[in-house]
């Protein structure tokens, strides 16, 4: 019986140094850290990876309008059902925001979810996404935000209750659900096609509101942008798929107009939360307003995600 006990507490210590060992965080490689360090940043190209990203929804102070959006002092609650995320301050201030940190920090938090100081980050910042972007747009991203006004706004800490306050369990979260790998695979070599996946399913991050997630808040893998219950509680987020009646009856033409001017095909308008998103893809050229259509006129159908 003693044998037995003790061998189930070497395997239980065995098992919880296993454990503890396959969540650390994992950071991008040092090699490829070194490569994007190398890299000279273009602002202008990161201004438009700013607005496809969206960074000014969760970053800017609440209600924050106009040139005030650009002032990244953070502030946003994200209601979940694992507690509230409130965005930080992400202004190239030395101390409150990012001004400190270098493009080599900066590439590990947006590529790996990993912080300055070597620990997960929670994934309502939605580096699982962003995991799909290239070298030369975090330089070019990194260097739009360096452009923006300082902000001595401290950020506020996320209000997560026990167990989803360890961090390190974010590990085991990212050992099942994190990947860089295409959401969907698509036939073909169309260049505007994979100019829209990229977009989306990138630096655009549609999939962390258009997907449905399971338990652990992963996203349900074959219903990729198939619509979601609304995380605030209040309706549905709409079905992106030809699967779907939100927008299966538009054109490729009609969904790049709606999100350069906000009007549907029968002449209503953009609302919700929507909203900010709408006004953030305005912002992007023509040509990539048309290549997220043509992406999401290429999804295969899926059903909706809430049913």
């Amino acid at each position: 019986m003693k044998r037995l006990a003790l061998g189930l507490g070497l395997a239980a210590v065995a098992g919880a140094a296993v454990a503890f060992v396959a969540t650390a965080p994992s950071p991008v490689a040092p090699e490829r850290l070194e490569a994007i360090s190398e890299l000279e940043g273009d602002a202008q190209a990161g201004e438009t990876l700013f607005w496809a990203g969206g960074c000014v929804s969760c970053h800017a102070a609440p209600e924050a309008a106009g040139e005030e959006q650009l002032v990244l002092s953070g502030g946003v609650r994200l209601a979940s059902d694992f507690g509230t995320f409130i965005g930080p301050n992400i202004s190239p201030h030395p101390e409150a925001g990012i001004g400190g940190w270098s493009v080599a920090q900066f590439a590990n938090a947006m590529l790996a979810g990993v912080s300055p100081d070597g620990g997960h980050y929670y994934p309502a910042f939605p580096y699982g996404s962003y995991a799909r972007m290239s070298d030369q747009d975090i330089a070019d991203l990194f260097a739009f935000l360096g452009t923006l006004p300082e902000s001595a706004t401290a950020s506020l800490p996320h209000e997560i209750p026990f167990p989803f306050n360890i961090r390190r369990s974010l590990g085991g979260w990212k050992l099942l659900f994190f990947s860089d790998e295409p959401r969907v695979a698509l036939g073909g070599d169309d260049a505007q096609i994979a100019r829209g996946q990229y977009l989306v399913e990138g630096p655009g991050h549609c999939g962390e509101c258009h997907t449905p997630r399971n338990a652990l808040g992963g996203f349900v893998g074959d219903a990729w942008l198939a619509g979601a219950q609304n995380p605030e509680g209040e309706g549905v987020i709409p079905n992106l798929t030809p699967g779907g009646k939100s927008i299966s009856g538009w054109s490729a033409t009609d969904i790049a107009y709606y999100l350069e001017s906000g009007f549907t095909p029968d002449f209503d308008s953009v609302g919700g939360s929507m909203v900010k998103v709408q006004k953030n893809m305005a912002r992007l050229t023509s040509g990539d307003r048309e290549a997220i259509a043509a992406y999401l006129k290429a999804l295969p159908e899926r059903p909706n995600g809430w049913e």
